[in-house]
C-alpha cells in the first residue's frame, strides 16, 4: 500500500474536517479522502458562474459551536462571520411585511403592528426557549448514553441528565414538548396573529418532510434559536466569501496540525479482516492502510455501500435499510443583475436593503404551508412551495460583481419520491413555479435573472451524496435523535466492526454546520487509543 495512516477519514464536509483536525493535533497520522474537486461536503463555495461565488447547498450559520472556532483558531484561518440584522423578512399579499431581528425595539415595534399582545408575549416565549436551550446545548457536545448498556459512566450520565431535567422545573414540560411535538401547536398557545406564528413556522419545516402540525417539528424550531453568530445567541450570519470559507479555514486548521487532504479521491470500498478496519480503497483500485476508518458520510452510504455485507452483523444492516432519510427540499441559486424590489417596501419604510440582509419567507397562511405539504404527502411538488430566500451580496461584496447579486431559494416540498414522472424533467418547471411566486411579491424578479441553478433532492443526493437528498444524512425525528441517532445501541460513533467510526452528521446531535458530530467523533476516537 502506497502510504500508511493512523487513521483514514472518508469526506471532506466540515464535520471531517474538525475531526481531522482535532486528531491531527492529538499526534495522530490523519488522510482525509475526498470525493469531489474541493473540500466542503455540502458546505461549499463554487464559482458557478464567472464572477459570481454560490454556497451551493447549505448557505447560512448560526449552529457552528464557538468551542470549536476557539480550540482551532478559525480566525487565524480566514474565518469570518457576518452578521445578519435584519434577520428575517416576511411580506404578505395584502402589502403589509414583517421584519424581525436581533434588534429588539425593531422586532417589537413590527410585531405590534398585527398585535401589541404578541409583541409582549414574545420576550417571554424567547426567554423560555433560552432556558430549555441551556438544558439542551451541554448535550450537544457530549457522547450520547446507552441506556441499555447498565455501564456505570452510561448510568452516572443518564442519572445526571434526569437531575438537570428536573431543575428545569415548570419549563420541564415545555423542553419536553418541544423535543417531541409540534411546531404549530405551540405557536397557537402563545400568539395570536397569523403573520408572527408564519414568520416562526417557516423554520420548522426546513429540511423536513413534515408540516407544521406534526410532531418531530418543534424540535427543528428550536434547532433554529440555539446557536449564535459572534456572541449572539440565535443570531444566524453569512460566512464572508461563502459557506466554502468555513470548511476552508477547518482544512486549513487541519494541515497546519499535520493532517494531509487529497482530493478527487473517491473511496470505493472501506477493507476489513477478520472484524476490524485495515484501510480503504479508491474508486481506481489504490489502497490505503490504516487501523481506523473514520466516515463522514451517512450510514446507508457507509455500511451498505462501502463495506461488505458479510462483515456486519444482519440485524445490523437491516436497521441501517430502515433508517428515515425522507427529504422533501429543493435549492435554486441564482445570479441578478438587480434586487428584488418588493411591493410592500416603500421608500422611506426602511433603511436601505435593510429588508434583504437576512432570510426572506415567502408562505402567507399556515393553512397555505399544510397544503404545500398535503402536496408533498402523496408524490407530488407543492403547487405552491413555501420559498426561504436569501442574498448574501447585501452583506458580503465578495460573492458577485458590483451592482450584481447571487441569491439562493431554499424550497418546501419537493419530495425526494415523485409519483409522476423524475426530478430530472421535472425539477426546470417546478423552479419556474417558485419565480412566478416570487415575482407576485417582488415584480421586477423574473426580470433580473442572468442565470440559474436548480439542485433537486436528487441532484443533492448524487452531487453531495446525500441519501434521499436528506440535507441532515437522516430525518431529524425523535426516533432518530441523541441515543438512537443513527441506531439505538451504536450512537457512540462506533460501529460494529472495530476501527470504524461515523463522524458525519448522521450521529448525535446531527444535522446542520455544526461541527458537533466531528468534534464528539474525535474524543471517542482518542478515548480508544490504539485499541
Amino acid at each position: 500500500m502506497p502510504g500508511s495512516y493512523d487513521i483514514i477519514i472518508i469526506g471532506a464536509g466540515h464535520n471531517g474536517l474538525v475531526a481531522a483536525a482535532y486528531l491531527a493535533r492529538a499526534g495522530m497520522r490523519v488522510l482525509v479522502l475526498e470525493r469531489r474537486e474541493l473540500v466542503g461536503g455540502a458546505c461549499v463555495t463554487e464559482a458557478v458562474w464567472p464572477g459570481f461565488k454560490v454556497s451551493t447547498a447549505s448557505y447560512v450559520s448560526s449552529l457552528f459551536r464557538p468551542e470549536i472556532i476557539r480550540d482551532l483558531e478559525l480566525g487565524r484561518h480566514g474565518f469570518e462571520l457576518l452578521p445578519r440584522s435584519p434577520s428575517s423578512f416576511t411580506p404578505f399579499p395584502d402589502g403589509r411585511f414583517l421584519l424581525m431581528g436581533p434588534d429588539k425595539d425593531l422586532t417589537r415595534r413590527q410585531v405590534a403592528q398585527f398585535s401589541p399582545q404578541d409583541a409582549a408575549a414574545l420576550p417571554r416565549y424567547e426567554a423560555m426557549l433560552e432556558r430549555v436551550a441551556d438544558f439542551i446545548e451541554p448535550t450537544l457536545l457530549r457522547t450520547p448514553p446507552n441506556p441499555w448498556s447498565l455501564r456505570p459512566r452510561d448510568l452516572l450520565q443518564l442519572a445526571g441528565l434526569g437531575w438537570r431535567f428536573l431543575k428545569l422545573g415548570p419549563d420541564g414540560p415545555r423542553a419536553l414538548e418541544i423535543l417531541t411535538g409540534a411546531a404549530r401547536p405551540i405557536l397557537d398557545r402563545w400568539f395570536e396573529s397569523e403573520q408572527l406564528k408564519i414568520a416562526l413556522a417557516t423554520d420548522a419545516i426546513i429540511g423536513a418532510m413534515a408540516s407544521p402540525s406534526m410532531p418531530g417539528t418543534a424540535y427543528v424550531l428550536f434547532h433554529h434559536v440555539m446557536g449564535e453568530c459572534n456572541g449572539v445567541r440565535g443570531m444566524w450570519g453569512y460566512v464572508r466569501g461563502g459557506m466554502g470559507g468555513l470548511s476552508d479555514a477547518l482544512a486549513a486548521a487541519a494541515r497546519a496540525a499535520g493532517a494531509e487532504i487529497r482530493l478527487s479521491s473517491p473511496v470505493a470500498k472501506i477493507l476489513t479482516r477478520g472484524g476490524r478496519v485495515t484501510g480503504v480503497a479508491l474508486a481506481d483500485g489504490t489502497q490505503f492502510a490504516a487501523p481506523r476508518v473514520a466516515s463522514n458520510v451517512d450510514a446507508h452510504v457507509t455500511f451498505l455501500e462501502l463495506v461488505d455485507a458479510d462483515a456486519l452483523p444482519g440485524e445490523f444492516v437491516d436497521q441501517v435499510r430502515a433508517i428515515d432519510y425522507s427529504s422533501a427540499s429543493l435549492k435554486i441559486n441564482v445570479a441578478l443583475s438587480e434586487l428584488p424590489v418588493f411591493s410592500a417596501v416603500t421608500h422611506g419604510d426602511l433603511p436601505a436593503d435593510a429588508h434583504l440582509r437576512g432570510t426572506i419567507h415567502i408562505a402567507p397562511t399556515l393553512d397555505y404551508m399544510e397544503q404545500a405539504y398535503d402536496d408533498a404527502k402523496y408524490g407530488r411538488p407543492s403547487a405552491n412551495p413555501i420559498l426561504e430566500c436569501t442574498i448574501p451580496s447585501v452583506v458580503d461584496s465578495t460573492l458577485a460583481p458590483p451592482g450584481r447579486h447571487v441569491m439562493s431559494f431554499f424550497v418546501q416540498y419537493a419530495p425526494y419520491q415523485l409519483r409522476n414522472g423524475g426530478w430530472d424533467q421535472e425539477k426546470d418547471r417546478f423552479a419556474d413555479r417558485c419565480f412566478d411566486i416570487l415575482n407576485e411579491y417582488a415584480p421586477n424578479f423574473k426580470g433580473s435573472v442572468i442565470d440559474r441553478q436548480v439542485l433537486s433532492p436528487l441532484d443533492l443526493e448524487r452531487r453531495f451524496g446525500l441519501t434521499g437528498g436528506n440535507i441532515f444524512q437522516g430525518a431529524m425525528t425523535l426516533s432518530q435523535l441523541f441515543f438512537l441517532r443513527p441506531l439505538p445501541g451504536y450512537a457512540d460513533y462506533r460501529a460494529p466492526i472495530k476501527g470504524l467510526y461515523l463522524c458525519g452528521a448522521a450521529t448525535h446531535p446531527g444535522g446542520g454546520v455544526m461541527g458537533a458530530c466531528g468534534y464528539n467523533a474525535a474524543r471517542e476516537i482518542l478515548r480508544d487509543g490504539r485499541r
